[in-house]
């Protein structure tokens, strides 16, 4: 399966991850934000969707030992960084929660769920280099459904090539698409990108991790840093996490009690360290080794910390 895998690795293709060629802004395009301005902007706004989930859940409670205020000093190339960790095990049903901001320089939302539901984790950041803006945006699935073996036609190998395991790949697909990503969501999403400025695909230099941890919403845009922009990503973002939380409160896409509940577990610990993985080699090659891994290290979360359902 492995080799399959990497033999169908450069054959991805989805509407936002691309690789983007170098490009150009507009002169049409007026820059106007600022970084730190902007960062403070989707900081502020960040701060207020993690609120919005706590009153829903109130089980959602700070983990002090991973958190980082602006009183510990820490910081990532001169830039103070701040994190808010948080979780609610049990019936709360939230792994782990992290809320994170490096000044002038990025603001990301992670949010990993615990295997109660098969509703998507989330991730939303926000990136800024120099006058470019980069935004990503997945709702990422609970169940393997081999998004990296996507064609460039959109179809996926099947049974001739992978034998029985083709159709379970394909339902997880369809219980997917027909639960979470669904034509509203999609019309969204499509709606969002095409009202942002001059905005283009980016991905840079996307490994295996990256591949396989994504889901088929996943987004990745790059664009200037202007007002305007800055208005979209921040109203997208908030719309997102309303979009996940609304999941999280239906109680449709909870889990039957027993198998259903032990298998998630088991997939979302390997999914987890799949996703630091990637994360760590994005921080790394944007903020160096040392820092990339301190903060893939905070938005990811303990790897080595259980999960227990039904309890503490």
């Amino acid at each position: 399966m492995m080799l399959l895998r990497l033999s169908l690795f450069f054959q991805v293709v989805a509407a936002f991850v691309r690789p983007a060629p170098r490009f150009s802004f507009s002169s049409s395009v007026s820059l106007g934000a600022t970084a730190a301005d902007a960062i403070a902007t989707f900081e502020s706004s960040q701060a207020a969707s993690v609120n919005s989930i706590a009153t829903a859940i109130p089980d959602l409670a700070s983990k002090p030992d991973f958190t980082w205020s602006a009183a510990d000093g820490i910081s990532v190339g001169g830039s103070p960084v701040t994190l808010d960790a948080r979780d609610a095990p049990g019936p709360a049903n939230i792994a782990w929660l992290s809320s994170l901001t490096v000044a002038s320089k990025l603001c990301s939302l992670t949010i990993f769920n615990g295997p109660l539901t098969d509703v998507p984790h989330l991730v939303s950041r926000v990136a800024i280099n120099g006058d470019s803006l980069h935004f990503t945006l997945d709702f990422r699935p609970r169940a393997y459904g081999a998004y990296e073996m996507r064609r460039p036609d959109g179809s996926y190998p099947g049974p001739d090539e992978l034998g029985r395991k083709s159709f379970e790949y394909s339902g997880a697909r369809l219980s997917f698409d027909n639960k979470f990503g669904t034509e509203e969501v999609k019309n969204w999403l499509s709606s969002t990108i095409s009202s942002l400025e001059g905005a283009s695909p980016y991905d840079q230099n996307p490994i295996d991790l990256d591949l396989l941890t994504r889901g088929p919403l996943y987004t990745s845009v790059s664009m200037p840093l202007t007002d305007g922009n800055v208005a979209t990503i921040t109203a997208a973002r908030e719309q997102a996490v309303k979009y996940w939380l609304s999941w999280v409160m239906d109680g449709q896409n909870e889990h039957r009690p027993g198998a259903p509940v032990n298998t998630q577990y088991v997939y979302d610990t390997k999914f987890k360290q799949n996703s630091y993985g990637a994360l760590l080699n994005e921080y790394s090659a944007v903020f160096g080794p040392g820092d990339g891994s301190k903060l893939a290290v905070g938005d990811s979360g303990p790897l080595d910390e259980a999960y227990v359902g039904g309890g503490s």
